[in-house]
């Protein structure tokens, strides 16, 4: 049996630390000396090691309680000891990201930068964004539809941002967040339009957004590409989706009338400039985003 200070010594610890562990419950005394004084057998060595390695850790002293009595697993512990990590750690890269942006810039620009990256938290969210959606998008449009394309409309903050993608995520949520431009959200509008559709007897907006990713996606594969806009299978699914929307039929005509209707939202179009820069990867173009896809589209109504 070893007295306090034994344990301390052979563990490398101190005897406040052993004390401190045992008055917690983590270290149980095996007996008492005649003197009241505490005593430990061999195993509590190895338990005192293990408390340490736990600790080296940085998980919390109540989380190593609940391994050491078999509440909780180690591995699911570890494992959300280490998304915390990761959580910080992203935390301080925006916030590296961020000291450098108001470095390599002029003393004009560094007041309006520091305003701007002020209102972001870090690791930054992306609630703004998503609201800003949701008011923009038509009323009672099926749970199901709002979700995908608010998804598919807000960006996902990279984990080690440049300072560039600071800058386009501050600028971005400060113009969602600007009273002047979400004043008036317009029910049925497109991605990127303004409302083509009044809305009216015939008028299913939930068939337009639900159709238009397909018609994105396989006009985001045609920009990868390097193609210029075109008829063909991309174009014709977008205008599938706003005749299904209107209850018309897909006609030389509609075409006509479609692309008069469907004209360039700057606004909208500055978001997505914008959430593109976001999400810029380290070095070749950006990859389309649904406003990329919407233009091309649009380019695409107006060739032969």
């Amino acid at each position: 049996m070893w007295s306090i200070g034994q344990l301390a010594e052979r563990a490398g610890v101190s005897v406040k630390t052993v004390r401190f562990y045992s008055d917690r419950g983590l270290l149980p005394e095996s007996a008492r000396s005649g003197g009241g004084h505490r005593r430990y057998g061999p195993d509590a060595l190895d338990r005192l090691r293990l408390i340490r390695s736990l600790r080296t850790l940085d998980l919390p002293v109540p989380d190593v309680g609940r391994v050491l009595h078999g509440e909780d697993d180690l591995a699911d512990v570890v494992a959300g000891q280490l998304t915390e990590v990761g959580s910080r750690l992203t935390a301080l890269r925006w916030r590296e990201a961020a000291l450098q942006l108001l470095t390599d810039c002029t003393a004009e620009e560094r007041a309006e930068r520091l305003r701007l990256v002020g209102a972001l938290s870090t690791p930054p969210g992306t609630a703004a964004l998503a609201r800003f959606w949701r008011c923009w998008l038509p009323a009672r449009l099926p749970a199901k539809v709002t979700r995908a394309v608010v998804d598919r409309a807000v960006p996902v903050p990279p984990d080690a941002p440049t300072p560039a993608q600071v800058l386009a995520l501050a600028r971005l949520q400060d113009f969602v967040t600007d009273p002047c431009f979400v004043a008036g959200p317009r029910a049925g509008a497109d991605h990127g339009q303004p409302e083509v559709h009044a809305p009216g007897k015939g008028h299913r907006p939930a068939l337009l957004y639900a159709g238009l990713p397909e018609a994105y996606d396989l006009a985001a594969a045609r920009i990868r590409a390097g193609r210029a806009p075109h008829p063909g299978e991309a174009l014709d699914c977008f205008v599938a989706a706003h005749a299904a929307s209107l209850s018309r039929r897909d006609t030389a005509d509609f075409r006509r009338v479609l692309r008069r209707m469907l004209a360039a939202e700057p606004r909208i179009d500055r978001y997505w400039q914008l959430a593109a820069e976001v999400t810029r990867p380290p070095s070749g173009p950006p990859e389309p985003t649904p406003g990329a896809a919407d233009n091309w589209l649009r380019a695409a109504l107006g060739t032969p």
